[in-house]
């Protein structure tokens, strides 16, 4: 009897010790102010939504406004607001390098920003919608110089005066042209006249002399004097 109680007592778990009942309070005491943060990080939400639910209400029926900034906003809150303006029907756009300096515009549908304005914006620069316009038609106006000056082909340009007066002072003024009147092609260029040629023999009288003196060399003989 005694051993089989001795059994059941060891078998239960031991009485937790000043320490531990501590570290279970503790985690408690943790727990409980998580939870708490996370109610009040939720309730925060849910209020900075109807706030913005509000704002963006306002902005739709002020017919005066087509566009609104809001101040910069946290990854979160940035959000939080694209939701409510998707849900309202708006276009809304973020912008700002640094994350703790980025700011939401929202756009009515009919007013949506052109490419030109959002790169305005991107850059850290307000819109300028005479500017823009200006800036449009002188582009169109160039692009157009620039059609007209292809379709015309290329400028041919003329000298301001003739090389002929230029130098009329030493040449005359009817020397240049009466020159080029007379100017003839030379037909026998490259050719040399009979009369030019010193030896008038024929191909064969020059091979048969060469073979006379050829024979004369191998017998010893003189050769006689050539003329």
């Amino acid at each position: 009897m005694a051993d089989l109680l001795g059994s059941i007592l060891s078998s239960m778990e031991k009485p937790p010790s000043l320490g531990d009942q501590e570290s279970r309070r503790k985690a408690r005491e943790q727990a409980a102010r998580l939870k708490k943060l996370q109610e009040q990080e939720k309730q925060q939400k849910v209020e900075f939504r109807k706030r913005m639910e509000k704002e963006v209400s306002d902005f739709i029926q002020d017919s005066g406004q087509i566009k609104k900034k809001f101040q910069p906003m946290n990854k979160i809150e940035r959000s939080i607001l694209h939701d409510v303006v998707e849900v309202a029907g708006l276009t809304s756009f973020s912008f700002g390098e640094d994350d703790e300096c980025r700011y939401v515009m929202i756009f009515k549908k009919e007013f949506a920003p052109s490419d030109e304005e959002l790169d305005s914006y991107r850059r850290g620069e307000e819109w300028d919608p005479q500017k823009a316009e200006e800036k449009r038609k002188l582009k169109e106006l160039a692009q157009r110089q620039e059609e007209a000056a292809a379709q015309q082909g290329p400028v041919v340009v003329s000298p301001a005066s003739d090389y002929k007066d230029k130098y009329s002072h030493l040449i005359g003024k009817g020397a240049a042209k009466d020159a080029a009147h007379m100017l003839q092609a030379n037909k026998t260029y490259g050719c040399v006249p009979v009369a030019n040629k010193r030896d008038t023999r024929s191909i064969e009288e020059a091979m048969n002399e060469i073979r006379a003196k050829k024979r004369l060399r191998q017998n010893g003989e003189e050769l006689p004097p050539t003329s």
